[in-house]
């Protein structure tokens, strides 16, 4: 799901340059450019690091589980 996610806004990053782009560039186009990039950016960011911490969150449960298990009074 994370790289469709990626795809897209690339794909809208690179079609509001173009777009922008149609009647010539200025100073304004440069900036709404950078502005998208920083928001694309930012977002692929904070897919792999909730993607890396839903990971580290799984690893946690297995061992509370693991440790459970193996403290359980008999």
């Amino acid at each position: 799901m994370d790289e469709v996610k990626r795809t897209y806004r690339d794909v809208e990053t690179e079609t509001k340059k173009g777009l922008r782009g149609i009647d010539g560039t200025d100073a304004k186009d440069a900036i709404g450019n950078a502005g998208d990039e920083v928001r694309k950016d930012l977002g692929n960011a904070g897919d792999d690091l909730r993607h890396g911490s839903l990971d580290r969150d799984a690893d946690k449960e297995t061992e509370t589980t693991v440790k459970t298990e193996t403290t359980w009074p008999r």
